[in-house]
């Protein structure tokens, strides 16, 4: 497999070619700035948010508004705007860090930020004219507005496109009458500004315009909605009756709304993603705090196997999501500039740098959202009957971590659309997919493909599975499009099988190059070096999984055997490892530190 150059790295990359581990960046690698930053915001999410987490459960919707004002004027709110409309002009990785610690405490604050930073703000940022943008991203990124993104309907859900609300020229050609219901609209209670998308006539693609909030305006709302968490996170139905709109506030040209609906979701996707990862944090610290007071038959349960294997589970996957969300982060933010080097202005380049890494965006998004909603669970049963009561935390954080997997586009639909994006990317030549089939394929027939392992090496075993993980992907994908064909989209159960592999082969190569990165400057990474091995471990065990379902269905005879004898040489393990020691380790430490500590 081929070793991946730095200067040539595309999204989608990893998974045909050996990535070096010091090309990979990591969250020991934060500037001292972004260290800055980072405590910055966790202060201030000590002093303003988590000691008023009642105050969101009670659906206190005003609290939410002014906490966001006081993120504004911190400058939270406007990280990654251009300092030439009002914000601080940091780069990919900073956006990330903050959009991490910002958004640990409690759903409904995260939710607001993250609507109105990335979807309520992030359109207008990328697509808007300059006259457009300095008539409303400095209001937006000081906390003077706020924004809200509306393009979900009663009958418009995964299939953006398909919306109803409908946008009429009027008879001088200088205003759009727009028409229509949205739901599920974020910061709609307290929102000044809309991103609505509307269709023009008969357009194949709706369109996208600036609408600001004017009650008189033919804009009413529904009641604020009842939801099982974010209550503190306005959500409310938007009708439109012949609100009136200049022609100038249409966002980029007529007919784009769907590509500025789709890549927006991009961004909100990665940036949902790494909003994960405080909460996860926490919730385990939560979780052995209490372990570790909680005395049951004279011992405090922390010391129970039954407790540190889930201390361990859940410390293992927010590690691992760590890895992957920084990593392709820097990955993208390198991209951006690249792009500027070459002539593109900010928004072209954030707006291809974050599209090249469409398929790490929906990975994260899902592998990440996912995790959170298993790390509380998880909290709740090391609290047992407590952690039901909503009394604790844990409760709340559960309910809070569902809407992860349904936000920027569901779970199911990322998944088939992260392999759907590879797909087309090697049909473009973008990737060059095919080739890497091929060239396994005829190394298969040949022989077993071997690798040589060093003893002396650290998490080389590792490597050496991360890098069979990835041949038997390309295995089974190469199987299902030559089943298939052109019709492997239709078949939505593969689709997911393969993503459910990309997504383990990616975090588990992320947490394991970025332990080896550090370990090759000298920090000290026992538990992580555990970590790594754990989570490689699991990733062999449900990519051996999905590859049986996939092969169960493309293949018969001869052919299934050859391939389930492929799949098996390719994930066995030569000398299994301890996993319960390697457990035991993990959850030891923390235990001990009292938090998670890494």
């Amino acid at each position: 497999m081929e070793l991946e150059s730095k200067t040539l790295i595309r999204g989608g990359e990893f998974i045909i070619k050996q990535t070096r581990p010091e090309n990979i960046f990591t969250p020991e690698d934060f500037s001292e700035e972004q260290i800055m930053m980072k405590e910055s915001v966790q202060e201030f999410i000590d002093r303003e948010i988590w000691p008023n987490k009642e105050r969101f459960e009670k659906k206190d919707y005003e609290f939410t508004k002014l906490c966001m004002q006081k993120a504004g004027e911190l400058g939270y709110l406007g990280v990654s705007i251009p300092e030439s409309y009002g914000g601080m002009g940091m780069g990919f990785v900073s956006t990330m860090l903050v959009c991490d610690y910002i958004s640990g405490a409690t759903g409904s604050f995260s939710t607001a930020f993250g609507a109105h930073t990335g979807i309520g703000t992030m359109p207008i940022v990328l697509y808007g004219n300059e006259e457009q943008k300095q008539k409303y991203v400095s209001k937006l990124s000081s906390g003077e507005w706020f924004g809200a993104y509306c393009l979900t309907e009663p009958d418009a859900g995964s299939d953006a496109n398909s919306g109803k609300t409908k946008a009429v020229l009027s008879e001088d050609g200088n205003h759009y009458f727009i028409s229509g219901q949205k739901m599920w609209i974020s910061n709609a209670g307290f929102a000044n500004l809309f991103i609505v998308f509307a269709r023009i006539e008969d357009d194949k693609n709706i369109t996208a315009f600036i609408v600001p909030n004017d009650p008189e305006n033919g804009i009413t709302m529904g009641d604020e909605e009842n939801k099982l968490g974010i209550h503190a996170s306005s959500t409310r139905q938007v009708f439109f009756n012949e609100t009136k709109v200049h022609v100038d506030h249409i966002l980029a040209e007529r007919g784009q709304g769907f590509k500025i609906a789709m890549n927006a979701l991009n961004v909100g996707r990665i940036k949902l993603g790494v909003a994960c990862l405080e909460a996860q944090r926490r919730v385990i610290s939560g979780a052995v705090q209490y372990a570790n007071k909680r005395v049951q038959f004279k011992t405090p349960i922390a010391q129970f196997g039954a407790i540190k294997e889930k201390i361990a589970r859940m410390a293992t996957s927010c590690y691992a999501g760590e890895s992957a969300n920084y990593r392709a982060a820097h990955d993208i933010e390198l991209k951006i500039k690249s792009l500027q080097e070459e002539g593109l202005n900010h928004q072209k380049a954030e707006l291809k740098g974050v599209e090249e890494f469409a398929i790490e965006c929906s990975m994260i998004k899902v592998g990440t959202s996912e995790d959170i909603q298993n790390c509380s669970d998880d909290g709740i049963q090391i609290f047992g009957g407590m952690g039901f009561s909503a009394d604790t935390p844990m409760e709340s954080a559960w309910r809070d971590a569902r809407i992860g997997r349904i936000y920027e586009g569901t779970n199911e639909i990322n998944r088939m659309l992260s392999v759907g994006m590879l797909v087309k990317k090697s049909m473009k030549g973008e990737l060059d997919l095919m080739s890497a089939v091929m060239q396994l394929a005829s190394k298969m027939e040949s022989g077993i493909v071997e690798d040589e392992i060093s003893i002396d090496q650290p998490l080389n075993v590792e490597l050496i599975k991360i890098k069979n993980l990835k041949r038997v992907f390309l295995m089974i994908a190469g199987a299902s499009f030559q089943k298939h064909g052109q019709e492997l989209n239709k078949n939505q159960q593969i689709l997911l099988g393969l993503s459910d592999m990309m997504i383990e082969i990616y975090f588990a190569e992320s947490s394991t190059l970025r332990t080896i990165k550090n370990l090759n400057r000298g920090l000290k990474m026992t538990y992580q070096m555990d970590m790594s091995k754990l989570y490689v471990f699991n990733a062999t065990e449900i990519v051996t999984s999905r590859s049986k379902e996939i092969i169960g269905n493309i293949s018969e005879g001869t052919a299934k055997i050859d391939l389930l004898k492929n799949v098996h040489h390719l994930c066995r393990y030569e000398d299994l490892p301890n996993i319960i020691a390697i457990k035991n380790r993990i959850a030891d430490k923390i235990i001990e530190e009292n938090k998670y500590c890494f």
